[in-house]
């Protein structure tokens, strides 16, 4: 069962691309909360293994506002094809989820 909520993942490169993902969802109000960490990529893109340092960001936020990230997010990233994942949360605290509903729009 779903709680309404979205745990939202997306990969970049730069930093300035995570910045400007991160300051445009914070600044709409579509994500209460978006992290970052360092991961390592290996991925075939065009037919070619290819290997990346990139930012996993983990972006909290209303179901509902799936589609306002997704374009969001299209329209920061600086890759052609980013990825743009969304994952139910299937259960979380209620302070915590109130606190997403306090955070957004």
């Amino acid at each position: 069962m779903s709680t309404g909520f979205s745990l939202i993942l997306t990969t970049a490169a730069s930093d300035a691309t995570v910045a400007a993902i991160t300051d445009r969802l914070l600044g709409d109000r579509l994500a209460a909360c978006v992290q970052t960490m360092p991961i390592s990529s290996a991925y075939v893109w065009k037919g070619v293994i290819a290997r990346d340092n990139e930012k996993l960001l983990l972006i909290k936020a209303k179901s509902a506002d799936w589609p306002a990230i997704e374009a969001a997010i299209r329209a920061t990233h600086d890759y052609e094809t980013p990825e743009i994942i969304r994952l139910d949360m299937a259960d979380a605290s209620r302070a915590y989820l109130d606190w997403i509903v306090d955070s957004t729009r």
